[in-house]
């Protein structure tokens, strides 16, 4: 294949959850971009929609459709949708994630628990797994699964939010073990500091910023835009013999 055509995603769906905002946004509109048509997912309609009518109205192909990934009916609801409507699914970005507490993490209370379990955990594995079944039936497929450096490195009074996303990184890893043959590759993105509103608990804090800074060797925060092209990679031929491998894209932060 020539390398001007590696990352051609031409004829392709890609479902991307937590798209309406912030770095899934990004990643949608990446490859709306490339080619593909993709599925602007979040837990509300609207956020989703006006994402998708802007791919559109810039010559892109989208659609939207709502779906909260830490309730189970609600992942089952978009799987249909999507079998029903497009037969097939080749791209699957599970981006969506969960952080309702910040503080001591001897204090996290169990409804913050749930919530970021439900969400960062159940929900990226049982979403990893509906898309294994429908790319199992077309012949393969790519999943990337948005972790984050705290899975590595856990941010301070983020406690609960860097065990799942250690938990992320870990089933990545399965999934891409069991499913190398059957032409599915999982991967992971590991964002560090990103301007997002998820991550604005961190970034507005100037206390906290300037002791991130210190931690990270280009000494700035990411725009979310940043994000987009390693999954790009990761999602297209360009890494047709990659799987299971955790990409930073975080500054340098995890050399320190």
């Amino acid at each position: 294949m020539s390398s001007k055509n590696l990352f051609d995603l031409t004829g392709k769906v890609a479902l991307i959850t937590g798209a309406s905002r912030g770095i899934g946004e990004n990643i949608a509109r990446t490859l709306a971009d490339y080619g593909a048509h993709v599925i602007v997912s979040s837990r509300k309609i609207d956020g989703c929609e006006a994402v998708a009518s802007s791919i559109r109205e810039a010559g892109g192909s989208a659609e939207a459709y709502a779906c909260h990934i830490g309730e189970m009916d609600q992942i089952d609801s978009i799987w249909a949708h999507i079998e029903q409507t497009h037969g097939k699914l080749d791209i699957l970005v599970n981006n969506a994630a969960a952080n309702p507490y910040f503080g001591p993490v001897e204090e996290t209370d169990l409804g913050a628990f749930n919530k970021t379990v439900d969400v960062n955990i159940r929900g990226y594995f049982f979403m990893c797994a509906r898309g294994a079944q429908m790319m199992k039936k077309t012949g393969g497929g790519s999943i990337v699964n948005v972790a984050s450096v705290n899975g590595v490195n856990p941010g301070h009074f983020q406690g609960i939010y860097s065990v799942t996303k250690a938990a992320v990184i870990s089933m990545t890893k399965s999934f891409a073990m069991e499913l190398g043959q059957q032409k599915i590759r999982v991967n992971a993105l590991l964002p560090g500091l990103t301007d997002t509103k998820f991550a604005s608990a961190l970034t507005t804090n100037e206390a906290i910023k300037k002791q991130a800074m210190a931690h990270i060797p280009m000494k700035r925060v990411a725009d979310p835009g940043e994000m987009a092209g390693t999954v790009l990679y990761l999602v297209s031929d360009a890494s047709s013999y990659t799987t299971g491998a955790c990409i930073n894209a975080d500054g340098g932060y995890l050399t320190i």
